[in-house]
C-alpha cells in the first residue's frame, strides 16, 4: 500500500518548554484547529487530551511524552488550492518540562526532526528553558520559538525576545509583533506579509486579515528591514540583489529563512496567546514553513552488525527497515506499546523484526497511529515516520529494530544517572509478587528509574531523578498496577571512586575431598574521568590464565563494583587490567576466576584512595528582594556554592551549586521564608567528593 502522505509533507516535531509556559495548552489548540479533537481541554481543568496520566491531570504538569498525529494545510492558501495534495501531515510529541523528567524531552529530541519552544511573555528565558534549549542544540534540532501569553499581566515581548538573545542565542528572528499587550492584547502583525491577524469566533476559528494598524505602521516597517537584513545575510546572492535595492519577495525570504532555520543558524520568533486562542495556526503554518521534512535533516549513521563498519542509513522506503525505539508505555486497552521512529524501510503488521541491541527477533503484532490516548490501527510504517507498535515483548528504550537479513546498530540514547533513592516495600505478602512485576514493567518504561536490592538488608530501593519524579512512581504503583507499597524516606545515590593507581592480586582456592576450586589474578586498577564509567582490559599474554576465564574474571569485578569499600555504594569511573594470574588444570573454573576477580579489585579499591561521591545539583532560586539576605544565608548552611545573582524587576534570581544531601524539604523552607512567594529550580550537574567531615556520617548511616 502506497504512503498517503509523501516525505516533504511529513513534519516530525516536539514541543519543549519550562513547565507552566503553556506547551499542553498550545498542543491543545493544535488538537482542536486540526480537528482531532471537537472540544478544547484546558490543563487547569484537568480536561488536557494530551496529559492522560490522572497524576497529570491532578498536578496539571506533563508527566510522560505523549504522541499525536494530525494535518495541516496552509492558513494562508487560497480556500481553492486547498486539497489532499497540499495537506501535510504532522507528528507532534508534548513533553514535560519539570526538570525531573527531562529524560522525556530527552529522547523525544533524540528522534525529533524539527521543535517549537514555548516561552512565558511574563517570565522569559527560566532555567528549565535554557536547559531544554541546550538539548535540542545537542541533537541538532531546528527550533520555532513561540512567546506566549501575551494576554498575561506583566507580559513583555520585548523583553521576552532580549531575554532569547541574551540567554540562549543571537540568532532570533522575530516574525511577528503584539498589536497591545496584558488585556489589550487584539491580534499579531505579520512582519513578512505586512498585515495584521485577529482571531474570532467563540474558540479563535476565524482568522481575520486587516491592514496594520496605522499606529503602528512605522515600527513595523523598521522591524521589518531590520529582518529582512539578518535573513538575506545567510543568502550571497538575495544578499547582493538587496543592496543593490531590489526588493525580495516573501516567497524568497522564506525559502532563506527555512534553510538557514534547518540548518541552526536562524530561529524564527512567533507570539500569542494559546489560552485565548490566539497566533496557533500561525505556529502551525510556520511548522510547515520553516521546520524541516525527514528529508531535510543529515541521514543518520549506524553501525553494521557483521564487519562493525559505519553506514549512511538514507530515509527511503524501499531499502531494508531500521527504526529506534525511543519510549516504552503500557496501554490499558492494547498492553504494551513501543514507540518507534523509522529511520529506513517499511514494517507491516504481523511481520518479524530483529532487535540486534539484546539479538532476539521480535514479532510486531500490531501497528497503530496514536492520537494522545486514542489509537488507530494501521497495516504500515514507512521511512519518517514516528508509530507505536503492539507485541514486542524484549525491546526497551534505546534499542535498535531492523531488518533480520540486514542487521545494524542505530546510535544508542544516553541517559542521565538517577540521583535520589527511596526504600519500597509491599504492604501485604498479597503485594509481593505484583510490586516486583511492576516495578520490573516500570523500569522498562523509564531509563532513569532503576531498582536494585540491597545485599546487605534485603531491601528493594528504587532511585529516581528528583522527589516528584519517585512520588509519581510510588503513585503509579497504587493507581495503574493496584500495588500498595509503604515508602521510606529519600536517600541520596551517592557513589564511589578511586584517586590512585594500585595492584592487588586475588586468590580463591579451596579443596574439599574431590575436585577443588582455583581461580588466581593479578589486576591493576585506576581511576578514569569523572562520567566515563568503567573499562576493563584484558592484558594476559601467552596463556598465563586461558581465555575461556577472562569473562569471569570481569563479571567478578563488575559485581564488586556495585558494592564499595567505603560505604558500600556502587563504584565508578575506574579502569581495571588484567595483567597476570596462574590457573589450574584440574581445579580451575568460572566460578574460582569469578570470585578472584572479585576479591582482587576489592583489595585494589582499598589500596587506590577510596572515595565517596555525591551529587552536586545545579540551582536557580527567585525571591523578592526583601527576601534575599534570608534566603542567602540558608543556603550557604546547606553548603550552596552561590555563583552569581541576577536583578530582574523587584526579585533577585540565585544561580548556584549545591549537594543534594543538604536539599531535601528545601520546597517546605524556601515557602515559610518567603511567605510563598519564592519558588526554586534544581537539575543534577555532577559528581563531587564529599568532605571528609561528612564522609563519617554517611558510612555511619550505613551501618558500614
Amino acid at each position: 500500500m502506497p504512503r498517503l502522505y509523501p516525505l516533504e509533507r511529513t513534519r516530525n516535531i516536539g514541543i519543549i518548554a519550562h513547565i507552566d509556559a503553556g506547551k499542553t495548552t498550545v498542543t491543545e489548540r493544535v488538537l482542536f484547529y486540526t480537528g482531532i479533537s471537537h472540544k478544547i481541554g484546558e490543563v487547569h481543568e484537568g480536561a488536557a487530551v494530551m496529559d492522560w496520566m490522572e497524576q497529570e491531570r491532578e498536578r496539571g504538569i506533563t508527566i510522560t511524552a505523549a504522541t499525536t498525529t494530525c494535518f495541516w494545510t496552509h492558513t494562508l492558501k487560497k480556500e481553492s488550492d486547498k486539497n489532499k495534495e497540499s495537506e501535510h501531515r504532522i507528528n507532534i510529541i508534548d513533553t514535560p518540562g519539570h526538570v525531573d523528567f527531562t529524560v522525556e524531552v530527552e529522547r523525544s529530541l533524540r528522534v525529533l526532526d524539527g521543535a517549537v519552544m514555548v516561552f512565558d511573555a511574563v517570565e522569559g528565558v527560566e532555567s528549565q528553558s535554557e536547559t531544554v534549549w541546550r538539548q535540542a542544540d545537542k541533537y541538532h534540532v531546528p527550533r520555532i520559538a513561540f512567546i506566549n501569553k501575551l494576554d498575561r499581566t506583566g507580559a513583555d515581548f520585548e523583553g521576552s525576545l532580549a531575554s532569547i538573545e541574551k540567554k540562549l542565542t543571537d540568532n532570533a528572528v522575530p516574525l511577528q509583533l503584539p498589536i497591545g499587550l496584558e488585556k489589550e492584547f487584539e491580534g499579531i502583525i505579520d512582519l513578512l506579509e505586512l498585515k495584521a491577524y485577529y482571531f474570532d469566533g467563540v474558540n479563535g476559528e476565524k482568522i481575520r486579515k486587516e491592514e496594520i494598524p496605522a499606529n503602528m505602521k512605522e515600527q513595523v516597517l523598521l522591524r521589518r528591514e531590520k529582518i529582512v537584513e539578518k535573513i538575506v545575510d545567510q543568502d550571497e546572492h538575495f544578499m547582493e540583489q538587496y543592496l543593490e535595492g531590489k526588493e525580495i519577495s516573501v516567497d524568497e525570504l522564506k525559502m532563506v529563512l527555512r534553510k538557514a532555520t534547518i540548518a541552526g543558524k536562524l530561529v524564527p520568533v512567533l507570539t500569542g496567546a494559546a489560552l485565548r486562542n490566539k497566533g496557533i495556526q500561525l505556529i502551525l503554518d510556520a511548522v510547515l514553513d520553516y521546520l524541516p521534512s525527514p528529508l531535510d535533516v543529515p541521514p543518520v549513521l549506524a553501525i553494521k552488525v557483521k564487519d562493525n563498519s559505519e553506514i549512511v542509513v538514507e530515509t527511503k522506503d524501499d531499502i531494508p527497515f531500521a527504526a529506534l525505539a525511543f519510549k516504552l508505555a503500557d496501554d490499558p486497552f492494547v498492553g504494551s506499546l513501543t514507540y518507534i521512529r523509522v529511520y529506513a524501510g517499511t514494517l507491516q503488521a504481523g511481520s518479524y523484526v530483529l532487535n540486534t541491541t539484546t539479538d532476539n527477533k521480535e514479532r510486531v503484532g500490531r501497528l497503530v497511529q496514536m492520537h494522545a490516548n486514542k489509537r488507530e490501527d494501521i497495516n504500515e510504517v514507512y521511512a519518517g515516520d514516528i508509530a507505536a507498535v503492539v507485541g514486542l515483548k524484549n525491546t526497551t528504550t534505546g534499542d535498535t529494530l531492523c531488518d533480520p537479513a540486514n542487521p545494524l546498530v542505530l546510535e544508542k540514547i544516553i541517559f542521565p544517572e538517577p540521583v535520589i533513592s527511596v526504600k519500597v516495600e509491599p504492604a501485604s505478602k498479597a503485594d509481593q509478587e505484583k510490586l516486583s512485576l511492576a516495578l520490573h514493567r516500570l523500569s522498562l518504561e523509564d531509563p532513569t528509574f532503576r531498582v536494585r536490592s540491597d545485599q546487605e538488608t534485603g531491601d528493594t530501593l528504587i532511585s529516581g531523578m528528583g522527589e516528584v519524579h519517585l512520588e509519581v512512581i510510588v503513585d503509579r504503583l497504587l493507581r495503574e498496577f493496584k500495588v500498595s507499597a509503604n515508602v521510606g524516606q529519600p536517600r541520596v545515590a551517592y557513589k564511589e571512586t578511586i584517586v590512585k593507581e594500585a595492584e592487588a592480586h586475588g586468590q580463591y582456592i579451596r579443596q574439599s575431598g574431590g575436585r577443588g576450586q582455583y581461580g588466581d589474578v593479578k589486576v591493576k586498577v585506576e581511576p578514569l574521568e569523572r562520567g566515563k564509567g568503567f573499562e576493563f582490559v584484558n592484558a594476559i599474554r601467552g596463556g598465563i590464565i586461558p581465555q575461556e576465564y577472562i569473562p569471569a574474571v570481569k563479571k567478578g569485578v563488575e559485581e564488586a563494583l556495585g558494592k564499595g569499600v567505603v560505604a558500600g555504594y556502587p563504584v565508578v569511573d575506574v579502569k581495571v587490567t588484567l595483567f597476570d594470574g596462574s590457573y589450574h588444570e584440574v581445579d580451575s573454573s568460572e566460578a574460582a576466576f569469578k570470585i578472584a576477580g572479585s576479591i582482587a579489585f576489592q583489595e585494589g579499591a582499598k589500596k587506590a584512595g577510596p572515595i565517596v561521591l555525591e551529587p552536586i545539583m545545579r540551582f536557580e532560586v527567585t525571591v523578592p528582594e526583601e527576601y534575599f539576605g534570608d534566603i542567602t544565608g540558608d543556603l550557604n548552611s546547606r553548603r550552596a556554592q552561590i555563583k552569581d545573582v541576577e536583578n530582574k524587576e523587584k526579585v533577585k534570581i540565585v544561580h548556584g551549586s549545591v549537594p543534594l544531601a543538604s536539599m531535601f524539604g528545601y520546597a517546605t523552607k524556601l515557602r515559610s521564608l518567603t511567605q510563598g512567594r519564592g519558588f526554586y529550580y534544581m537539575e543534577p550537574d555532577h559528581y563531587e567528593k564529599v568532605p571528609d567531615s561528612i564522609v563519617a556520617q554517611i558510612v555511619g548511616a550505613t551501618g558500614k
